[in-house]
């Protein structure tokens, strides 16, 4: 009984030492761009994963019947209980809204590199704003953490496109509806299945080849000259992604961004612009994706609103972090350590932490009676900036003796003065 539920994982300190460091940083570019936290609890109605039918989400849902006969799942995916919060209040909210949260996650799905059946995933979300200048802001958030963290544009690529690419391409083939939903989840395989695949998936769908070739041929193109050529002047996508890129410019990280027409997203929900973060060498899974889903609140029985967001897992981007050598070595972050030279100093030990800890510093007292050489190997597995220790000639004096383990330096400190 010593290995947890498949697909998910156990946190030691030292885990949590480095999944607070990127938590850290996930903080921190959202609050630089104005995002407030929020959260939510991890269980939610089935009904809200289930009202867009067809979805390959609903079938990798944790869910079941509680002691209530109530239907409820784990979330899968944040977005639904956000759009859910945001209808709670509706008209009471100030517009933009612009939140973040760091949810875990849970999606019944098969294991591999880089994806389990538990993650943590930054959610980033603007409602209310319903220019292309929202979805550029949080690609700043993007190259913002990226930053923070060591990474450059040598090592990631934002992938950008709208979902209205193929929305326009379909249209023009007669397709929308339930089999636009469709077409846009076999898409969103398109780099991780055979091209053959891809096409027998078309196919089942009533797609004839014709039509295969008309949607490979304008989801492979990467120039903005040449999606234009292929669908015109009048493009909507087309407009949308020329502001985004020039946006671009004006943030400084158009070196961070390329167009992927390819790129379409599987969940429904997509209205307009898409976005994907790839490494470089192609080894990895999407480090996050997010984009525009204007009609979310629609197909949950509110009044449309203006979103756009992106979701962010834990897993891949560590990998990548660990590949580039990124990960920095973390302490528990006491400051001291406290030892009192024998038994009949330990009250004395006691009185000298509590001193310590209310003065701010963190203090881990040493509680059993241990030799010298242990307290310093113990201090310096943990990164500790001082040892204090309680002697009985100092202490008589009213004084401890502190070592700065950094340089070796040792001194006698009143006890009032530490």
């Amino acid at each position: 009984m010593t290995k947890g539920v498949r697909g998910t994982r156990d946190f030691y300190p030292e885990d949590m030492r480095v999944r607070n460091w990127l938590f850290e940083r996930f903080h921190s570019a959202a609050l630089s761009h104005g995002f407030e936290e929020y959260d939510a609890p991890v269980l939610e109605t089935e009904d809200l994963y289930t009202r867009k039918s067809g979805e390959e989400i609903t079938q990798q849902l944790y869910n079941f019947e509680d002691k209530g006969g109530r239907k409820v799942a784990l979330r899968p995916e944040m977005t639904p209980t956000l759009a859910r919060m945001v209808m709670a209040k509706s008209g009471a909210l100030a517009l933009p809204i612009k939140w973040y949260s760091i949810p875990q996650c849970w999606r019944y799905e098969r294991t591999q590199r880089g994806r389990g059946r538990e993650h943590y995933q930054w959610n980033v979300d603007i409602w209310g704003a319903d220019g292309v200048e929202a979805d550029a802001e949080l690609i700043s958030v993007l190259v913002h953490f990226f930053r923070s963290v060591g990474l450059s544009s040598d090592d990631l690529v934002i992938r950008v496109s709208s979902r209205k690419v193929l929305e326009e391409v379909l249209g023009s083939l007669g397709i929308s509806g339930d089999g636009f939903s469709k077409t846009c989840i076999v898409i969103d395989k398109m780099d991780k299945l055979p091209g053959d695949v891809i096409e027998s998936k078309l196919s089942e769908l009533g797609l004839d080849n014709d039509a295969i070739s008309t949607i490979q041929s304008v989801l492979s193109i990467n120039d903005l000259k040449a999606l234009e050529s292929a669908l015109g002047e009048k493009s909507e996508a087309v407009s949308e992604l020329k502001s985004i890129f020039s946006l671009s410019e004006s943030y400084g990280i158009s070196d961070w961004m390329e167009l992927d027409a390819s790129v379409v997203r599987g969940l429904a929900y997509y209205t307009g612009p898409v976005f994907e973060a790839h490494d470089r060498a192609g080894e990895l899974r999407a480090v996050c994706g997010g984009g525009r889903y204007d009609r979310l609140i629609g197909t949950l029985g509110g009044k449309d609103l203006p979103a756009t967001g992106f979701g962010f897992g834990d897993m891949v981007v560590m990998e990548l972090l660990q590949a580039k050598g990124l990960v920095p070595e973390t302490h528990n972050g006491v400051q001291d350590i406290v030892f009192g030279m024998g038994i009949e100093l330990r009250d004395a030990a006691m009185r000298v932490a509590s001193s310590i800890r209310s003065s701010g510093r963190s203090a881990d007292l040493v509680l059993e009676d241990k030799r010298m050489k242990w307290v310093f190997r113990h201090a310096e597995r943990v990164g500790a900036e001082r040892l204090v220790m309680v002697m009985p000639e100092e202490w008589s004096n009213g004084k401890v003796k502190v070592k700065h383990l950094s340089t070796g330096e040792e001194s006698e400190v009143p006890f009032e003065e530490l």
